[in-house]
């Protein structure tokens, strides 16, 4: 991904109607199946508080109809063997 744009970001909506702001950090193919991986992005609370929600959140891409949809994973083997990638590729330059 090029810095020379800056970050991207994509709001999505969690199951109870949340609006979430993420920011894309990386995507790669496992077992043929493509993943994307976020952090979720500082916004400020009604009361102009920060609020962010921690972890790296991993969804994969799902082709539905010609569109590019995100799903969350099927397992927490999936999770887990897709976030190990992840981290992989994230820390690999230290």
């Amino acid at each position: 991904m090029s810095e020379d744009f800056g970050p991207t970001f994509l709001t999505v909506t969690d199951d109870d109607g949340k609006e979430i702001v993420l920011e894309f950090i990386d995507a790669l193919e496992y077992q043929g199946q493509t993943y994307q991986a976020f952090f979720p992005a500082e916004t400020e609370d009604e009361e102009g508080q920060e609020d962010a929600d921690g972890g790296l959140v991993i969804l994969k891409v799902i082709h539905e109809d010609g569109e590019d949809l995100l799903s969350t994973l099927d397992s927490d083997e999936e999770l887990e063997a897709v976030y190990e990638l992840f981290m992989e590729n994230l820390y690999e330059d230290d």
